[in-house]
């Protein structure tokens, strides 16, 4: 939260700029045959424990702790829903259990509908300390009819400035829609419903520094930040439209590499050629290639690589990289 409060600083000057996701029947058994009697039962027992792994797999309270909000964060039906809520005295967010160092995570997101401008709701991956790493989601309200923007962003050792912005080809409020982050170590790549819109390339071979070496957690969070969010500041929160809530679901890490004590659930010896670790070494094919650039091309509203007065000393090295 704090971090995204001083982001939020940063990208003032931005956005003023752009204003523009069986039944219960049990087999009886033939009392006749134990060694048959003995297999259903085995069986039954291996589907109830696999029904189980799975459940708390993408379980809310299995997954994650609200961290903040005196009540506005929620997890609902069973653990399948958490909401986040704002109004005028707080806004909540929520944090994972489990740290990661690379993996390929999904989540569903509905965003807050209607006269949404002022509210940010962030969904992103950090690290801790002064020299953090960070991949960002941010989505920024906007007055009703008018577009979301989703913002992104990309830090390694503390050093973000690398925004790209978009609008979306659908209603982000209307239902749920899958936001996908690919982290392996030669690539980031920013996904919605399976479309990538971004991909931030490992460039330390020019001097850039890449997210590689510092588990991060998933954060996100709902809060207020009208003196910058909309059209830079100019469209204040209209608090009548309280409490505004953001609904998630279906959060995926299974392919993720889980930090825990010093060392990775993903092993030396897995090979990432091996099917369960094939997103390791994953890059985007020719079809997702021209997915991207139709992205980039129709609803790219804000790409730092080509804001030459922001960087009057030249571009970053990695905008000129091929």
């Amino acid at each position: 939260m704090v971090k995204h409060l001083a982001g939020g600083e940063e990208m003032m000057e931005l956005v003023s700029i752009n204003y523009s996701s069986s039944s219960s029947k049990q087999n009886t058994p033939n009392m006749a045959s134990p060694s048959a009697s003995s297999l259903c039962i085995t069986t039954l027992l291996l589907v109830v424990v696999s029904w189980a792994t799975s459940a708390s797999a993408r379980n809310f309270y299995h997954d994650f702790d609200i961290t903040w909000g005196d009540g506005r964060a929620q997890i609902l039906n069973n653990g399948d829903l958490l909401t986040l809520s704002l109004d005028k005295a707080s806004g909540s967010g929520f944090q994972s259990k489990n740290e990661y160092l690379f993996g390929k995570i999904d989540m569903q997101l509905k965003l807050v509908p209607g006269n949404s401008a002022g509210t940010v709701t962030a969904y992103y991956l950090s690290s801790k300390g002064s020299t953090w790493d960070e991949i960002d989601f941010e989505f920024l309200g906007n007055l009703s009819g008018d577009p979301y923007i989703l913002h992104t962003n990309v830090f390694s050792q503390g050093k973000g400035n690398r925004e790209q912005q978009f609008y979306l080809w659908f209603d982000p409020t209307a239902d749920f829609h899958t936001y996908s982050i690919l982290w392996n170590p030669q690539r980031i790549i920013f996904s919605v419903d399976g479309t990538p819109i971004r991909e931030f390339k490992n460039a330390e071979s020019i001097g850039v520094p890449f997210p590689k070496a510092q588990p991060m957690r998933i954060y996100s969070s709902l809060w207020n930040a009208d003196d910058w969010a909309t059209r830079g500041g100019l469209v204040k929160t209209d608090w009548t439209q309280a409490p505004f809530t953001a609904s998630y679901r279906n959060f995926n890490a299974d392919n993720a590499c889980v930090w825990s004590s010093g060392s990775s659930s993903c092993t030396s010896s897995a090979s990432s050629s091996s099917d369960g670790n094939a997103w390791l070494s994953e890059e985007l094919d020719s079809t997702s290639q021209e997915r991207l650039k139709w992205v980039q091309s129709n609803y790219m509203i804000y790409n730092y690589c080509t804001d030459a007065k922001r960087f009057p000393q030249g571009l970053p090295p990695e905008c000129t990289e091929s």
